[in-house]
């Protein structure tokens, strides 16, 4: 893995660094296969279809999502 900078809003940022070790390597690799996604030049259906695929054969559930989202 290599380390890139994106920028994100200050709320985002905060959420993020203040998450356990465990949450931060779920977001990163959420936010990993859905850049792969974009850069393959799919259509946003596509990318949420297969991110939902992805993150059930991973066992993120919903809850765990809104969860992430909603605590960082």
């Amino acid at each position: 893995m290599q380390i890139i900078p994106i920028q994100v809003d200050a709320e985002v940022a905060k959420a993020y660094q203040e998450a356990e070790p465990q949450k931060q390597q779920k977001i990163q690799t959420i936010v990993n296969d859905w850049l792969k996604l974009i850069i393959e030049d799919k259509s946003l259906d596509e990318i949420i279809q297969e991110m939902q695929k992805q993150t059930k054969d991973r066992g993120l559930t919903q809850e765990i999502l809104d969860e992430i989202l909603e605590n960082g």
